[in-house]
């Protein structure tokens, strides 16, 4: 007698859902979440099942469950499928008449994820319901931007303005953290103090030359909380004028959303969360946006699940640190904790000197202000970890 297919059974019990369907499967930890998210949209409690349909609907009307499922199917189904889900809740459960529903909306607390649901959505959303998850969207960006704008533009100014060092810093001018870390060995033992000996200090200078940030954003729905955090960044940037910054979102389709940076609700909704990813021709597309390499700070935001030529994109990446480019790649842009991301992508880019790790959105404004100053950002995330930031 021929054993069964351990993987086999595994599907076989996901696909009809338990109770006394014959399989004797027992589910992990991880499958019993997978199948709680099926079970929510295709088992119907409330109706008797179809001759040859073990699923059919049961999604609760609960605003924060229906928010928390549409985050979850997009941790365990590649984004065609999700884009399928989706579709499924929108006309089996009446999702969009619920969305549109003021009482609902108001029912949940607007936060970052429910942002990321509502842009994943934007596609199957009828335009008066756009209008409703644009108020929510518009309520979370402002209390993001209360938060996070003024560090970001006081990082970035301070990062700017006292780059350049002197070894004759004027008194108000001494950085006194880095004269401290100079003298070190000049402690008196008799005075129980540090003499220093040499200051350091910022020194200050012009800002007529701009700082040129690109912003490549991955908008695969794996990505959905670091597009909304990167979309308000971006705003954010765009307002200094001592940069100039480019947004640029992408999937398998390159789309650049810079003319909309004076409004970041109007670039979110810009993006089009769910797609695959190539990265290669992103980073093709940003290439052609450098008119001056060694003023350009191009930020790639991505897990690194590259879907395009791999070879091409490293090739690219080279060329790029090699004209001056300073190139960063962020993970995830995110309070989401320890990201999914291709290792061996990040490891091929760590070796062309780019550095790729994960960042907060309150650590953000430093780690730019940091890349700002070209100061080593392998060190400066080691720095970041230990003091627990």
């Amino acid at each position: 007698m021929t054993t069964p297919d351990p993987d086999r059974l595994r599907r076989w019990r996901l696909v009809l859902g338990g109770g006394e369907d014959g399989t004797g499967r027992s589910l992990s930890e991880e499958d019993s979440g997978l199948d709680a998210v099926l079970a929510a949209l295709y088992d119907r409690r409330d109706e008797p099942v179809r001759s040859g349909d073990r699923r059919g609907a049961t999604l609760s009307s609960s605003a924060p469950r229906v928010a928390r499922w549409l985050g979850d199917i997009r941790r365990y189904f590649p984004g065609s499928v999700v884009q399928v889900m989706q579709r499924d809740a929108v006309d089996r459960l009446g999702l969009t008449r619920m969305l549109m529903e003021p009482e609902l909306l108001s029912a949940v607390e607007p936060d970052v994820h429910l942002v990321g649901t509502l842009l994943s959505l934007n596609g199957v959303l009828p335009e008066e319901t756009k209008e409703t998850a644009r108020s929510v969207v518009r309520t979370v960006v402002a209390e993001l931007e209360e938060r996070l704008a003024e560090p970001t533009r006081a990082a970035i100014r301070g990062a700017l303005d006292r780059a350049a060092r002197t070894q004759r810093p004027r008194a108000a001018d001494i950085d006194w953290a880095r004269t401290v870390r100079t003298n070190l060995k000049h402690y008196s033992p008799e005075l129980k103090t540090i003499v220093p000996e040499r200051l350091v200090g910022f020194g200050r200078r012009q800002l007529s030359v701009q700082r040129e940030v690109i912003l490549a954003v991955d908008q695969s729905g794996s990505m959905a909380e670091s597009v909304v955090y990167s979309g308000l960044f971006g705003a954010v940037l765009a307002s200094i004028r001592a940069l100039s910054t480019k947004f640029v979102a992408f999937d398998t389709a390159v789309v650049d959303l810079t003319e909309h940076l004076d409004d970041p609700v109007e670039l979110l909704f810009g993006t089009q969360l769910g797609g695959g990813t190539d990265i290669n021709r992103a980073i093709t597309y940003c290439q052609g946006l450098v008119e001056r390499p060694e003023q350009t700070l191009l930020v790639l935001i991505s897990d690194l699940y590259e879907g395009g030529v791999r070879d091409e994109l490293l090739r690219r990446v080279g060329e790029l640190v090699g004209s001056g480019v300073q190139v960063v790649t962020l993970l995830a842009l995110s309070d989401s904790g320890a990201p999914f991301y291709d290792h061996e992508n990040a490891a091929a880019l760590a070796e062309l000197g780019v550095p790729a790790f994960a960042c907060t959105p309150d650590l953000f404004p430093e780690l730019m202000a940091a890349a700002l100053r070209r100061e080593d950002l392998g060190r400066w995330v080691s720095a970041a970890t230990a003091t627990g930031d």
